[in-house]
C-alpha cells in the first residue's frame, strides 16, 4: 500500500515510518516544510489546508498523527494551539482526501482516551459517553473533524490512545530519573486510573486497523488493565530495584502544572479496549510490570512478589 502518513517525526511516527516500510509499504510524509517536501514527503500547510499533491499515484490509506503536544502549563494561548492544531487540520485533510479522484480506503485518526474526562473507577469503552471539560471537548472536535471522510465512503477509525509508554520520550521518559533516583512516588492520593499502552503495542494496533476491515469508528488504544497510579508507581519502583517513598500532593500538582494537573495528573480514566479484543488484536504487553521490564531492560525484582 501507499500509506501517508502526518506526525511522522513525532514519538509514535517515527517507529510506525520504518514498521511500515519492512512490512513492505511506501509511506509518503506530510510535512509542513517545502524544504522537507520532496519523494518521500508531500507539503502540507496546515494553516491554509494546502497539499502540494500531485496525484501521480493513489494514496491508499493514510495514518493522521500530527498534533501540538498537551504536556506544558495550559495557558490560554497553549489551549488554543492544542485544539486548533487537531481540529482544522484533521477537517482540511478529510476534506482534501474526499476530493481525490481515487480516495483513500481507510483513515486511522488519533484521537485520546481524554475523551472520556475524569471518571472514577467506571469501567470505560467505546461506548461510553463523553466527559466534561477542555480535553473532552477537544477529543469530541477531532473526532467529528474526520467526518468529511467518513461521508465520502472513506473507513475511518478514531484511536482513544493512552498514555504511550517508551524509554525515548513522553511520561515514561521524564519520570525514569527521579525514580531511578528513589525520587518517584504517587500523584495525589494515587486512586486515579491511568490507561496506558506501550509504544510497540500501539504501531501494532495501528497496522490492525490499517488492514482490519470490522475496525472503524471509536477504538480504544490501551492496554487491558489500566492500573491506579498508585499501583504505576509500585511497579515501576521494583522494575528498577528502587524504593518510592515520596508523594506529590494534589495541592502541589495543581499549583505547579495549574489545568494540565487538575485534568491530566489527577484525572481517573479506566479504559478497557474492548473492540481490540473483538476485533481478535493479541497485545505483546498486557500487563504492566512486564511492559516496563521489557522496555527498562532490567531484571525482576527479587521483591517483586
Amino acid at each position: 500500500m501507499t500509506i501517508l502518513v502526518t506526525g511522522g517525526s513525532g514519538l509514535i511516527g517515527r517507529r510506525l515510518i520504518p514498521f511500515l516500510e519492512q512490512r513492505g509499504h511506501r509511506v509518503l510524509r506530510l510535512v509542513r516544510s517545502r524544504d522537507l517536501a520532496g519523494e518521500r514527503a508531500v507539503y502540507w500547510s496546515t494553516a491554509e489546508g494546502g497539499f502540494e499533491w500531485d496525484e501521480s499515484g493513489p494514496i491508499d490509506a493514510v495514518v493522521h498523527l500530527a498534533g501540538e503536544s498537551i504536556l506544558g502549563r495550559w495557558t490560554g494561548a497553549k489551549k488554543a494551539r492544542i485544539r486548533d492544531s487537531r481540529v482544522d487540520p484533521t477537517r482540511n485533510l478529510c476534506a482534501f482526501l474526499a476530493g481525490l479522484a481515487s480516495p483513500p480506503s481507510v483513515l486511522v485518526c488519533a484521537s485520546a482516551t481524554g475523551f472520556y474526562g475524569d471518571r472514577g473507577d467506571e469501567l470505560l469503552g467505546e461506548a461510553s459517553p463523553p466527559g466534561d471539560g477542555f480535553l473532552p471537548e477537544v477529543s469530541r472536535l477531532w473526532e467529528a473533524a474526520t467526518e468529511p471522510a467518513r461521508d465520502a465512503g472513506i473507513r475511518v477509525v478514531n484511536l482513544r490512545i493512552g498514555m504511550v509508554l517508551t524509554p525515548e520520550g513522553g511520561a515514561l521518559a521524564a519520570m525514569r530519573t527521579p525514580f531511578r533516583l528513589a525520587l518517584g512516588g504517587k500523584v495525589g492520593d494515587g486512586r486515579q486510573y491511568m490507561s496506558w499502552i506501550t509504544r510497540d503495542d500501539l504501531v501494532s494496533v495501528i497496522d490492525y486497523a490499517l488492514e482490519s476491515d470490522v475496525l472503524a469508528g471509536p477504538i480504544n488504544a490501551v492496554a487491558p488493565k489500566a492500573v491506579t497510579n498508585a499501583e504505576f508507581t509500585r511497579t515501576l519502583g521494583r522494575v528498577l530495584h528502587r524504593p518510592t517513598p515520596f508523594s506529590v500532593p494534589a495541592f502541589a500538582v495543581r499549583l505547579l502544572f495549574g489545568q494540565m494537573g487538575s485534568d491530566l495528573l489527577l484525572a481517573s480514566a479506566r479504559v478497557e479496549p474492548r473492540r481490540l479484543r473483538e476485533a481478535g488484536f493479541q497485545f505483546e504487553h498486557a500487563e504492566l510490570e512486564a511492559a516496563l521490564l521489557a522496555l527498562l531492560r532490567t531484571k525482576p525484582s527479587k521483591l517483586a512478589h
